[in-house]
């Protein structure tokens, strides 16, 4: 599918566009605009080409959020190189092994990451660069050391006089095809690839989000979702900076404390995350509010007329007015839209968050898209859908009866991925002869083209019976009841059982001991089963000692807790 813009184009665009505005903010400290963003680019640039540097060299870039991050992807991408984003989360000897593999030439580190990592594992880098400075820590290259010692003089060189916004004047890609991204996956499956994404995959991404999501230059955006990932890289990075946002960096975990002091003062026009920081905020401080005030108000209406019901009905409402406005404080008061994504939302919290009307949407998709496969604006969404398929995409379920049987989702377009990195074998497993992606999620998709995530086709348990079980709708009803912070339904012996990380805090503060949370899961088991067929019925609720390890997106690694015996 031909797309006639240039993304790198629309980043010149901007910088020359919104030259004075505010660009990027670490937040707590330094602020730079357009035109401070332009200058570091062309100093990058100046290192890179005496460097030795050549257009399609990979460059990996590894540390948390932060305006130096951006700048330096921005650097690499417009001089012609290959971006290798890394999670900083990733433990050192997932770090050697990305960059080793990717041969990416040059490793941009955060501080926190570098004081772990070992320079002689990664034998091919030429050189280190901390992100905080720019400053060169490990060179194996004369031409790199002097090319950042005498940095600033051939800058100065170069424009004698004021750095302007006609000195900015960046390469066009080649070819829609060209790769630009090489992202390695943070996977449930244990096994990390490396997504090669061309210009067509991020423009058409960022094209769509301009389309739908409708932020102006001058707004402010909270960058939370970590860079290293494509969702946050496309949704607040790329998207923010070629629209002329302020961009906002937290430089730290986002609990519902900074979340709370740092949107207060920053007032985010629009915000990305993933159903965890929505779900704890909810749970935490909005579901326990409602449900007192609505408890004491059931309590004195002992006999339920119709026009009692009524009146309780619009108390209901009352309540949950008051309650929005609480929502709308916590997330700074003047956001548009909150866009959820990354894994599958808490279904009882989407109810509550929909009944009041709150401005929520969800973005489906992968890596492998990066990342949109599916989204629509919070308007046109139906609950518990992902909404319907993107613009420059199709996608279909292979099933006999798509409507009412789940099959595989599978895609095809312009966001669509060239393969995996020097992995030809994984790349054929999941693009067909036909060109369709195939997901691994199983849907169904109703009349007007809304599609329903039921889960992942190797999260599937099959029982004996031959019952499928989607294990996240169980979870996400398990998750909501009391004292469960999260948990995680596997199959043991043919019996569904369900590990549960408790929520300590919350039944300290109850006064419950462990023998009393034990109970309380078990109550909790009873309420569930409830709730759920014969044929998916919990036999027993396992606490288990610590969170679950997760993935960037905070998903829960599976594949680490399927053995686990009695």
């Amino acid at each position: 599918m031909e797309l006639e813009q240039s993304f790198i184009a629309l980043i010149e665009q901007s910088i020359k566009a919104n030259w004075y505005l505010n660009a990027l903010t670490d937040y707590k400290g330094a602020t730079l605009q357009y035109r401070d963003v332009a200058r570091k680019i062309e100093k990058i640039h100046i290192m890179l080409e005496n460097a030795g540097i050549v257009q399609g060299d990979k460059i990996a870039i590894c540390g948390r959020n932060s305006a130096h991050w951006t700048v330096t992807f921005l650097a690499v991408m417009t001089y012609g190189g290959v971006v290798v984003p890394i999670l900083h989360e990733f433990k050192p000897d997932q770090v050697h092994n990305i960059v080793n593999h990717s041969e990416a030439r040059l490793l941009f580190a955060g501080d926190q990451v570098w004081e772990n990592l070992n320079e002689m594992v990664m034998p091919h880098l030429e050189g280190i660069i901390e992100l905080k400075d720019f400053g060169l820590v490990v060179s194996r290259s004369e031409k790199l050391t002097y090319a950042r010692e005498h940095l600033n003089e051939m800058f100065g060189r170069k424009y004698p006089c004021r750095f302007r916004p006609e000195n900015v004047s960046y390469r066009k890609e080649t070819s829609p095809e060209e790769l630009s991204i090489i992202n390695y996956t943070s996977g449930t499956t244990g096994y990390s690839k490396g997504v090669m994404l061309p210009y067509r995959s991020i423009l058409s991404n960022v094209l769509y989000c301009k389309e739908k999501i409708g932020i102006k230059a001058g707004d402010s955006v909270v960058s939370m979702l970590p860079l290293g990932h494509v969702f946050g890289m496309v949704f607040d990075f790329l998207y923010g900076f070629t629209v002329g946002a302020h961009l906002w960096f937290l430089t730290r975990m986002p609990s519902p404390k900074i979340i709370a002091e740092s949107f207060a003062e920053i007032r985010p026009r629009v915000i990305s995350c993933v159903p965890l920081i929505v779900e704890k905020i909810f749970k935490k401080n909005i579901l326990p509010k409602v449900d007192n005030k609505l408890g004491k108000l059931l309590l004195h209406v002992p006999i339920i007329s119709d026009k009692i019901k009524e009146l309780i009905r619009q108390k209901a409402m009352e309540v949950f007015m008051d309650e929005l406005q609480v929502v709308s404080e916590v997330f700074g008061g003047n956001f548009i839209e909150i866009i959820i994504g990354g894994a599958p939302f808490n279904a009882e919290v989407e109810a509550f968050v929909r009944s009041i009307n709150f401005p929520y949407t969800i973005a489906y998709g992968m890596t492998e898209c990066g990342p949109i496969i599916c989204h629509n604006h919070w308007t046109e969404l139906k609950q518990a859908s992902c909404g319907t398929v993107a613009a420059r995409m199709e996608a279909k379920v292979l099933s006999s009866n798509p409507s009412e049987v789940p099959g595989e989702l599978v895609c095809r377009g312009a966001n669509v991925m060239l393969g995996y990195y020097k992995n030809e074998e994984a790349t054929g497993q999941v693009i067909d002869k036909d060109g369709w992606l195939h997901t691994g999620d199983m849907a169904i998709i109703d009349s007007e083209g809304h599609i329903y995530i039921k889960g992942r086709c190797k999260n599937l348990l099959l029982t004996a019976s031959g019952q499928n079980i989607y294990p996240e709708e169980i979870e996400s009803k398990l998750n909501n009841m009391p004292y469960v912070s999260e948990s995680l339904v596997i199959l043991q012996q043919d019996k569904l059982v369900a590990l549960v990380y408790p929520d300590n805090d919350d039944a300290f503060a109850h006064g419950l001991k462990h023998a009393d949370i034990e109970r309380a899961m078990e109550e909790n088991r009873i309420e569930l089963n409830k709730q759920l067929p014969a044929y998916s019925q919990i036999t027993r609720c396992k606490l288990y000692p610590e969170e679950f390890e997760k993935t960037a997106k905070k998903s829960i690694k599976r594949f680490l807790y399927q053995d686990i015996k009695e």
